[in-house]
């Protein structure tokens, strides 16, 4: 069997290991996947280690899982872009479901578990976590060709980065693909990072989609002039690297996004 190659990890959780749950672990394992159980317990669970992509939660026949570990995990989840996939009977299952967003839940296997569907799960999992499928996807909409270059080289790693020079080209590329978050220049000639935002927010297929505005000009009365357009906030353009990274960071795991 083709081994699956990746630094990431999975963990396995639920109330304890039981046999049966062993026996699946030892089949993920099999494909060349790094992979350990912890208890579902908030302090097993921040022991766990990062750089974890994939939580899978055991629920036993009769165990409920426990809520505070669960809002745990769901907060981690949301914090490190990671997924879950739910094992138990159907009515755990529906009932476990409710308290995750569709972003979290990648999917659920009723017990007994078919080994091939849920290897398959796995593979296709990593298949579209490796081709940047599940990274957030941000359109940087600029007239400055460094700048535009400068600020995608920072954030490739982490996000799916798309750009536009103009206002216009911005609305045009919307029109055929959606994004998590636009970064919009302020100040652009022809059409105005202003304008843009009016535009956006008067068309009901864009009108939800977050807005940050990069600006150059860190006056009291330019910064003023910018937050009462209510963007979702603002950048100045002298920010580093590493702020960026960190403000985005705190932007999509505060949003929810």
């Amino acid at each position: 069997m083709e081994k699956i190659i990746s630094g990431k990890k999975i963990i396995f959780t639920g109330e304890k290991e039981t046999f049966i749950l062993r026996a699946i672990i030892e089949k993920v394992q099999a494909v060349g996947l790094e992979c350990a159980f912890v208890p579902f317990t908030v302090d097993a669970l921040n022991a766990s280690g990062e750089d974890i992509s994939l939580y899978i939660l055991y629920m036993d026949e009769e165990v409920s899982p426990r809520e505070d570990a669960l809002h745990f995990l769901i907060d981690t989840m949301e914090e490190n872009g990671s997924k879950l996939i739910l094992i138990g009977e159907q009515i755990d299952l529906n009932n476990t479901a409710k308290h995750l967003s569709e972003n979290l839940l990648y999917k659920t296997f009723s017990r007994p578990v078919n080994n091939d569907e849920f290897i398959k799960a796995i593979r296709e999992f990593f298949d579209k976590s490796e081709s940047g499928e599940y990274r957030k996807s941000i359109l940087i909409v600029d007239d400055d060709p460094q700048y535009l270059s400068l600020v995608r080289q920072w954030l490739k790693d982490t996000y799916r980065v798309f750009m536009a020079n103009s206002g216009l080209q911005a609305i045009k590329y919307l029109g055929k693909s959606k994004v998590d978050l636009i970064l919009l220049d302020h100040e652009m000639p022809v059409t105005s990072g202003p304008q843009v935002l009016e535009m956006l927010r008067s068309d009901s297929e864009t009108s939800s989609i977050p807005v940050i505005f990069l600006t150059g000009k860190s006056d009291k009365e330019s910064v003023m002039a910018v937050v009462e357009l209510r963007p979702e906030g603002y950048f100045l353009k002298n920010i580093k690297k590493e702020e960026l990274l960190e403000k985005l960071k705190e932007f999509f795991v505060l949003h929810g996004v």
